[in-house]
C-alpha cells in the first residue's frame, strides 16, 4: 500500500479537552499548520458520552459533556486547526515523525513539534487480576457510557459497581437511567461517598466473577474475613486510571514512575526534544477543565520551541513521600505558571504539605478539610522559583 508523506508545524495526538484547547491556542497564536489526530470517529474525548453536567469553567456556562465536547471542537476548528478523526498513530518513524493509518490509507506525518494528548483509560477486569470466568456483562465505566449513550444498547437488570470515586457515582446514574437496579457499590477503601439508595460496602474486594455465558454474581470478601456473593448480571469496574502511554513509551519518552505517564517539566516538555505531553496522558483522570487548562498553558512553550528556543536539561526531579503517591509536573526546569497537582493514596484530614530541597524548606501550607484520594491538591507554583536547578531532588511530603 502506498504511503503519503505529510509535513505540519504541530501534530497533536488526541482530540480530547487538552489536545483541543492546545490546538485552539496554537492555531490562533500563529503556530502555522496545526493538525489534531483522533482515533475515534468523533472528536471531543471522554465528555462526548458523559451526559451529566458540570463541564466547563467560569465564565463559560456549565454544560453537559456532549455540548462541552462540541464547543471544544468548534473552538479548535474555528481557530484554524485541522481536526482529523478515525486516524490512529501506530508508531514512530523518527524523533518527530509518526506513522498513521486511517480508512484513507497510510501516512507518515512529520512535525516541528509533537504533543501527546492521548488521555487515560480505566484498568479493565483483566488488568485488576480478578479471577473467574469470562461472562458477558463485565464493563468499565467508559464501556458502559458508550453502550448507553452512544449506541443505545441495553445493560443488565441487576448491577454491582466496583469503586466509590466520583466516576463510580456517575456509573450508578447511568445504570439507573438504563433501567438497571444497582444492588451495591464495592470499594477496597475504608470509606467512600454513597449514592442514596445504594448500599456501600467499604474495605471489601471482589474475589471472583461467577457465571457462564452471562454474569450471575460477584464473590466479595471484607477485610475482617466475612465473604459472600452479590447476585447480579452486570458489574462495572470504575476508576483505577492509567495514562494511555503506549505511544510515548514506543517513542522513547521517559515515563514518570509514579503515574506511568510521560515525565514533564512545568512547561510540559518531555525528555525528547520537540515532544510535549498534556492532560490526562500525564496523570490519569482530572476534570476536563483541568486537562483543557493544561493544554492551553502548554501553548507558550510550544510556540517558543517553534521559534528556536533551546530544549532545557531535565532539572531536579520532584518526588513524594507516603502517603502521597504522585505529583505532576515531576521535573523543575523553570518557574511553573500553573498549579502543580498532588495526589494522596489515602484519605487525609487537614494535611500540612511541605516542599523541600537539600534540607531547605521551599514552601509549606495547611489545606483545611478532608482530602480524597480521588481528588488532587493544587500547589501554587510560586515556590518553583526557589528551586536550585543544580541541586538534589525536590521532596513533597506531609508534616
Amino acid at each position: 500500500m502506498n504511503r503519503t508523506d505529510v509535513l505540519v508545524d504541530v501534530l497533536v495526538v488526541g482530540a480530547g479537552p487538552a489536545g483541543l484547547a492546545l490546538a485552539a491556542r496554537l492555531a490562533g497564536g500563529g503556530a502555522g499548520r496545526v493538525e489534531v489526530l483522533e482515533r475515534e470517529q468523533d472528536a471531543g474525548g471522554v465528555p462526548r458520552h458523559c451526559h451529566h453536567g458540570g463541564f466547563g469553567w467560569p465564565p463559560l456556562p456549565w454544560l453537559r459533556g456532549p455540548a462541552y465536547a462540541r464547543r471544544s471542537v468548534e473552538a479548535a476548528v474555528g481557530a484554524g486547526a485541522a481536526v482529523r478523526t478515525g486516524v490512529t498513530a501506530t508508531g514512530w518513524a523518527g524523533p518527530l515523525s509518526l506513522e498513521t493509518t486511517s480508512p484513507a490509507g497510510l501516512e507518515r506525518i512529520t512535525a516541528r513539534a509533537v504533543v501527546l494528548a492521548t488521555g487515560a483509560r480505566e484498568r479493565p477486569r483483566s488488568a485488576r487480576l480478578v479471577p473467574g470466568s469470562r461472562p458477558a456483562g463485565v464493563l468499565t465505566t467508559g464501556e458502559l457510557q458508550q453502550s448507553v449513550h452512544l449506541y443505545g444498547q441495553p445493560v443488565g437488570r441487576r448491577a454491582v459497581v466496583v469503586g466509590a470515586e466520583p466516576v463510580a457515582r456517575h456509573a450508578v446514574r447511568t445504570l439507573r437511567r438504563a433501567g438497571a437496579d444497582v444492588v451495591a457499590m464495592v470499594t477496597e477503601r475504608s470509606r467512600g461517598t454513597a449514592v442514596p439508595g445504594v448500599p456501600l460496602l467499604t474495605a471489601t474486594t471482589v474475589d471472583e466473577l461467577r457465571g457462564r455465558g452471562r454474569l450471575s454474581g460477584v464473590a466479595v470478601r471484607h477485610e475482617d474475613g466475612r465473604s459472600g456473593v452479590l447476585a447480579c448480571d452486570t458489574v462495572v469496574f470504575t476508576g483505577d486510571w492509567i495514562p494511555d502511554h503506549e505511544l510515548a513509551r514506543r517513542g522513547g519518552v521517559t515515563l514518570a514512575e509514579a503515574t506511568r505517564g510521560p515525565s514533564v517539566d512545568a512547561s510540559f516538555r518531555t525528555s525528547v526534544p520537540g515532544v510535549f505531553a498534556v492532560g490526562n496522558a500525564l496523570h490519569g483522570v482530572e476534570r476536563a477543565a483541568t486537562a483543557a487548562a493544561e493544554g492551553a498553558a502548554a501553548a507558550a512553550a510550544v510556540l517558543a520551541h517553534l521559534s528556536g528556543a533551546p530544549w532545557p536539561d531535565p532539572g531536579p526531579p520532584l518526588v513524594v513521600r507516603a502517603p502521597l503517591v504522585w505529583v505532576t509536573p515531576d521535573r523543575v526546569t523553570g518557574v511553573a505558571v500553573r498549579p502543580l497537582l498532588l495526589r494522596s493514596g489515602e484519605p487525609l484530614n487537614g494535611p500540612v504539605v511541605t516542599v523541600g530541597q537539600d534540607g531547605r524548606l521551599l514552601w509549606r501550607r495547611w489545606f483545611p478539610g478532608p482530602v480524597s484520594p480521588s481528588r488532587s491538591l493544587r500547589l501554587p507554583p510560586g515556590w518553583t522559583a526557589r528551586v536550585d536547578r543544580a541541586g538534589g531532588p525536590v521532596v513533597v511530603g506531609l508534616s
